[in-house]
């Protein structure tokens, strides 16, 4: 996920010592990044599949990103 969003590294680095949800999306995040690329490598011609794993990829991004954005507007 870090390398998927360079930009919130420091941040992710300082949520993920104390978010265990965090830590739980970005382990599932890098699972399903690692199957979708697992399947684009073996030429899957499952589309819907493929499809499935973009779309589970997506949105635990999004997920990542709300915490992250959640988390700078507590800090004062």
């Amino acid at each position: 996920m870090m390398l998927k969003l360079p930009a919130m590294r420091g941040q992710l680095q300082m949520l993920s010592t104390r978010n265990s949800t965090l830590v739980s999306l970005c382990d599932a995040f890098d699972e399903a990044s690692s199957t979708l690329d697992r399947l684009r490598r073996n030429g899957s011609s499952d589309d819907r599949l493929l499809v499935e794993y973009e779309t589970l990829c997506s949105d635990i991004e999004n997920e990542v990103i709300d915490i992250c954005i959640a988390a700078r507007s507590k800090i004062p």
